[in-house]
């Protein structure tokens, strides 16, 4: 159930958001190893964000993950999601933070219960 939320300052107002959407959500199951179907990606934009000082174009992303992390994951996480940024919102590499959170099973809700 990876779940990968990002924030931008990008106005998303005539943007594509379902190719970075479908993008990301297959970059995160194939990285991870999870199947898609479980895979959820949530992209918030116009968010204000000031960074290094500037509201240049920015972003910021959480991914939660119940296992399938690591240093080696993490870091073709990081690549994949940011490589996604720069092509379709213009947001460089430099300007942009993810955090990720291995979770336990137990921490999780899904279908009225959890995993």
């Amino acid at each position: 159930m990876p779940c990968l939320n990002i924030s931008t300052n990008v106005n998303l107002d005539g943007v594509n958001t379902s190719a970075i959407l479908s993008e990301a959500s297959s970059q995160v199951a194939k990285i991870i190893k999870k199947p898609e179907s479980y895979v959820m990606i949530v992209l918030k934009g116009s968010v204000p964000i000031s960074f290094g000082g500037t509201e240049k174009p920015a972003a910021y992303g959480e991914l939660v993950s119940i296992g399938g992390l690591s240093s080696d994951v993490n870091k073709k996480l990081s690549s994949a999601i940011s490589t996604i940024l720069v092509s379709k919102l213009s947001v460089p590499k430099s300007r942009f933070f993810l955090k990720f959170y291995d979770v336990q099973r137990s921490h999780l809700g899904w279908n009225g219960s959890t995993f």
